[in-house]
């Protein structure tokens, strides 16, 4: 594989049990990468190598005054010459590709990862975190698949040198082979702390970036009840703690590092005094010590591929883990029945909560907890339950767990309450599997997208807003401009069964009623499903059932349980049962229907002649004391 062949057709299936098996995994199917790093590995290791045993041979040469070996020499060390600079080079080159393959492979991953899951991403995993790996975690991970093939070339090519230094010069090379391994390993027992202090490191970070990246999602908020500096001095005690982190990490690693030079510096002045010995003692010539030397001192270069790896595989461990546990994450595929016949249809009913939708009509439900009420929706649209779990909801009796993934998809859509508009025109964002029986126009019009399509159309270059570009998420919209497009991206679509979270959320009163009545008449004869607690909304239902700690408690429209429902009143007119109770009621002089007063003479008295959701008529009645 070669960059120019980006992106893989299939990047495979992952072992995800652990992060050292998915980087495990990584390597063998970037095998034949990694065997072309490590034949270039060789090739320049080796060349870099050769290099003291040309320059002993010339010495000894010079000392002999043999012109012959001389030019012997010469052409040896221009052979190590070139076959250094064309390993290197072609090292770099596959060491390169290996990592960024790597990291592109580990992004395709996560990108059909994350396709697949959907909005049930960030519901188990944080938003930051998903970005953590997706940027920063891919480099480490491509670090430690591109450090693997050199360490290996170094690690051969230090075996070779001190089995040929065995032959060449026994006497020295005994040293030579006493001294290596514990060059390679005296670090060994400062590698655990190194590692917990680069994970501590790294989950910081981590952290840090997932407050981050939650504080640019919620800012819009933030600004709105002035809680920016709040977060932002939050932000600055997590970054001071990556700092302390990052600081204590490196002086470790400064450790290793100073340990993996003083330890060669102590074997070359070993190698110096006793060759000195051996030379005085007319044992070995002085070429040969001076090939012993240099070969001792060039080993620090493959040697230090010894600490890379150690680094490398800190600090991807815990990226490659995290990695995994994205990877890990299953969207259930719901069961294997028969999709022949089609969707189900029918009654929609929860047998967890005891809500029944009937067919045809349209439910609002209240649920005083919002995540009580997005849980709900996400039940209602026929996710599989989880192993011991609550039981699946019933279409027309069928569990749609029991079904497969895209019959259940194709029976119930449910928009959340923050649904994503993703970049192009209006036309691609309408175009969705759809019955055909609702035109992007009806839906538009039943949206209240008109404004919407004015400021598209001024956007469009032929002044049609149907071609409009979209920018990523509709950032360019407003919030209520982005929840309205995404509501008539639902109704186009026209499944059997629609489940709406807050799609009103965003929009104003009027705006509010208009698309209450719109989407009641559109989805007529379908079943609608509307979690909210808007009163516009509520008023306009055919059945309205209050969810109260996971379950229906109260059914029947909206005024009626306005009236003799506290715990729905409660909900829908944030006024607790105390207050009502503490209002006295009598009827109104004026027009006769029920008002509110404490009866205290001096009160001034507004009086509300109707529910919420209907006209308001404001009777207000002063008493002056004498």
């Amino acid at each position: 594989m070669q960059i120019r062949d980006l992106p893989y057709l299939d990047p495979g299936l992952p072992d995800t049990r652990s992060g050292l098996r998915y980087l495990v995994w990584l390597g063998r199917k970037q095998l034949g990468g990694q065997l072309k790093s490590l034949a270039w590995g060789m090739l320049h290791f080796v060349s870099v190598m050769a290099l003291p045993y040309g320059v002993g041979f010339a010495v000894q040469a010079v000392v002999e005054r043999s012109g012959s070996r001389l030019a012997l020499a010469g052409g040896l060390i221009a052979l190590a010459t070139v076959g250094i600079a064309l390993g290197d080079t072609m090292l770099h080159r596959t060491a390169v590709t290996n990592w960024i393959t790597a990291a592109a492979r580990t992004q395709q991953l996560l990108a059909r990862r994350t396709a697949e899951l959907g909005s049930a991403l960030t519901r188990r995993v944080a938003a930051g975190e998903v970005v953590a790996v997706s940027t920063g975690d891919v480099e480490k991970i491509g670090w430690f698949v591109e450090a693997v093939s050199r360490f290996l070339a170094a690690a051969l090519t230090v075996v070779l040198v001190v089995v040929g230094l065995l032959v060449y010069q026994p006497a020295i090379g005994v040293v030579v082979a006493i001294g290596v391994p514990v060059l390679a390993l005296g670090v060994l027992p400062l590698l655990p702390r190194a590692t917990r202090l680069a994970d501590a490191q790294r989950e910081k970070a981590g952290k840090a970036t997932e407050l981050a990246s939650d504080t640019v999602a919620g800012l819009r908020v933030l600004r709105g009840i002035g809680g920016e500096e709040l977060f932002l001095q939050r932000y600055r005690r997590a970054s001071q703690e990556v700092r302390r982190a990052a600081v204590r990490s490196a002086r470790m690693w400064s450790l290793i590092t100073a340990a993996q030079v003083l330890l060669p510096g102590l074997l070359l002045i070993a190698v110096v005094w006793y060759g000195i010995g051996l030379v005085g003692a007319g044992r070995i010539e002085v070429g040969e010590l001076v090939t012993v030397y240099s070969a001792v001192m060039l080993l620090t270069y493959p040697l230090r591929h010894f600490e890379e790896i150690a680094m490398a595989y800190s600090f991807s461990r815990p990226s490659a883990r995290r990695a995994a546990r994205v990877l890990s994450l299953e969207r259930p595929s719901g069961g294997s029945g028969d999709a022949s016949d089609g969707p189900p249809a029918g009654d929609l009913y929860d047998p967890a909560s005891g809500l029944l939708a009937p067919a045809g009509t349209l439910t609002a439900v209240v649920c005083g907890d919002p995540d009580a009420a997005g849980r709900l929706a996400e039940r209602l649209g026929g996710h599989a339950a989880e192993p011991g779990g609550l039981p699946s909801v019933l279409l027309g009796g069928v569990a749609l767990d029991e079904q497969p993934r895209e019959t259940a998809r194709a029976a119930v859509l449910v928009q959340d309450k923050d649904p994503v508009l993703l970049s192009g025109s209006l036309t691609e964002l309408l175009d969705v599997p759809a019955s055909g029986e609702v035109s992007a126009t009806e839906a538009l019009t039943a949206a209240e997208c008109a404004d919407v399509l004015d400021a598209l159309a001024q956007a469009a270059l032929d002044g049609d807003p149907m071609g409009a570009p979209i920018t990523e998420r509709g950032r360019s919209l407003s919030g209520g401009q982005r929840q309205r497009l995404a509501l008539a991206r639902s109704l186009v679509a026209d499944p059997e069964v629609l489940v709406l979270d807050e799609p009103t959320s965003a929009v104003d009163s009027h705006t509010e009623a208009r698309i209450a009545e719109g989407v009641r008449a559109l989805r007529t004869g379908r079943t609608t499903v509307v979690l909210t607690s808007s009163p516009l909304l509520l008023d306009r239902a055919d059945r309205v059932v209050l969810v109260h700690e996971g379950e229906a408690v109260a059914v029947g429209v909206h005024r009626e349980l306005l009236q003799k429902e506290p715990r729905y009143r409660e909900v829908v007119t944030r006024e607790t049962e105390t207050e009502t109770e503490r209002l006295a009621v009598r009827p109104s002089p004026s027009t006769g229907e029920t008002v509110g007063t404490d009866g205290n003479p001096g009160d001034l008295t507004i009086a509300v002649a109707a529910d919420i959701g209907a006209d308001i008529d404001i009777d207000i009645d002063i008493e002056e004391t004498a």
